[in-house]
């Protein structure tokens, strides 16, 4: 990417106010990510650092959990950068990247059942890799079928899911699909961008193990853009990154006496070099000790997987 892209991309993104500034991670260069560090196949080599472990249900798994947005070309950013990762992501790659997290002591992948996932995964423990699966399940997934399937540790019914019918009024279907997914004998989630979602449920006193919550609030709607920014609307991307809304998911996963996972605490890449470590930092200050986080990565332009699994046992070992 070239300086004067990247300076009209940080520019633009300045622009809007209070927005989190910074163009999506350049992509240059690949790292040649097996001669870094050990074990980036199933090899069962173990690296130096590993990742610091909370229990979850009647196992423990790596506070730092693998996402799986990246692998699919879920950017959150534009379609090029989308384009970027999927072209990058081959079958090969994607179970690389798997076995080289396993080799940080990264034991749990927030699991999303798209196009090519099953192959991937089941590529990927054929070659001796281990996760547990907390699976994220959309409105056109079969939750038996995935249970059945995939033998995941836990269900969460996907945020973009619940904030629909939290925006419409029927968060009844989804105290509907916990019920049932609590008699499939897994762990039951609910996953949001809304911090007002878990308030609720929370209020209710629904049975749920554990919520996922994005720390920006990337589903309001047009309207409640409008209302933010008093009457003016800017022409923008589809997702909008407020400084101020990590704090307020924090709160109320503090609140809670059960386990939350909270995701894109980069932003969705927006926060690069030298600002990860600090996001990281904000991240598991603001969480519960039995709290944990969702992070995708993209491993092209440097080992994002060694250094997040560098970052977060420094992190947690040295509090």
């Amino acid at each position: 990417m070239s300086n004067t892209r990247r300076e009209f991309l940080q520019t633009s993104a300045a622009l809007a106010v209070g927005l989190m500034g910074g163009a999506a991670t350049e992509l240059r260069g690949e790292p040649a990510l097996a001669a870094q560090t050990p074990a980036t196949t199933g090899s069962g080599s173990v690296a130096q650092v590993q990742v610091p472990r909370m229990k979850f249900g009647s196992v423990e798994i790596s506070r730092l959990v693998l996402g799986s947005n990246q692998f699919h070309g879920f950017a959150h950013y534009n379609a090029n950068f989308g384009k970027a990762m999927t072209d990058w992501y081959t079958p090969d790659k994607i179970c690389e990247v798997l076995h080289r997290a396993n080799s940080y002591g990264i034991n749990a992948f927030n699991y999303l059942n798209w196009a090519g996932a099953p192959e991937y995964l089941a590529r990927f423990q054929a070659e001796g890799g281990k996760m547990h699966l907390i699976a994220q399940v959309t409105a056109h997934d079969d939750a038996a079928s995935m249970v059945k399937n995939l033998k995941p540790l836990a269900l969460q019914r996907q945020g973009e899911v619940v904030d629909v019918e939290f925006r419409n009024g029927t968060m009844d279907t989804v105290k509907e699909w916990c019920k049932q997914v609590r008699d499939m004998g897994v762990l039951v989630g609910v996953g949001t961008h809304k911090p007002e979602v878990i308030e609720y449920v929370e209020e209710k006193g629904w049975d749920v193990d554990f919520y996922s919550g994005c720390v920006y609030n990337r589903t309001r709607t047009e309207a409640e853009w409008k209302q933010l920014f008093h009457g003016e609307m800017l022409e923008m991307p589809h997702d909008i990154y407020l400084r101020s809304d990590p704090e307020r998911m924090y709160k109320v996963m503090r609140q809670t006496t059960k386990p939350c996972f909270a995701f894109k605490i980069l932003a969705a890449g927006r926060i690069d070099d030298p600002a990860v470590e600090e996001a990281f930092r904000t991240a598991y200050a603001s969480i519960k000790p039995i709290d944990g986080v969702y992070v995708g990565m993209f491993p092209k332009r440097k080992d994002e997987v060694k250094e997040n699994a560098e970052i977060v046992h420094r992190i947690l070992t040295t509090a």
